[in-house]
């Protein structure tokens, strides 16, 4: 299997589990998060199916993931909706793997690479990978602090989060 045909497979299934994990959380917001990292898998699958195919592709930054920001400005709701799905903890923590892995192996191939184009590709690739990686780390340090920490002042000062 050749470097990109890996990389598509890869991307897909990336989608297909966010996809799943959005069906999981469908009762709370992390439902938009995982939905938006599905379609942001998909867009990565299609720039490598351009770039095997010889057409032309669109390295834009999109502003999709921004939309995330929303999900975690109202934190008190959030956390609440985090503490009602039990051991999902586990599924976040293989996430970060999954595109930890994601971002080592674009590395890896922007390191092989012989083209301009495909560097850009790679590097396009490893931003964003590095962007969900930053947004699952979030998730789970929210589901982190609501399982962990008492929110008491009886109990001291917590750090913000």
């Amino acid at each position: 299997m050749d470097v990109l045909e890996f990389a598509i497979k890869m991307e897909l299934e990336g989608e297909k589990y966010y996809t799943e994990q959005a069906k999981i959380n469908k009762d709370n917001s992390l439902s938009t998060v995982f939905l938006l990292l599905a379609k942001e898998e998909n867009i990565h699958a299609k720039i490598l199916e351009n770039k095997v195919s010889k057409l032309s592709f669109d390295l834009e930054q999109s502003e999709r993931l921004s939309e995330v920001k929303n999900v975690f400005n109202d934190l008190g709701t959030l956390k609440n909706e985090l503490k009602q799905v039990p051991n999902q903890l586990d599924v976040y923590r293989s996430a970060l793997e999954n595109e930890k892995e994601s971002i080592n192996l674009y590395r890896k191939y922007l390191s092989e690479a012989t083209d301009n184009e495909s560097k850009k590709v790679f590097e396009y690739l490893i931003k964003q990978e590095e962007d969900h990686y930053a947004i699952i780390d979030q998730i789970v340090t929210l589901i982190n602090h609501s399982e962990e920490w008492v929110e008491s002042a009886e109990f001291g000062k917590r750090e913000e989060y």
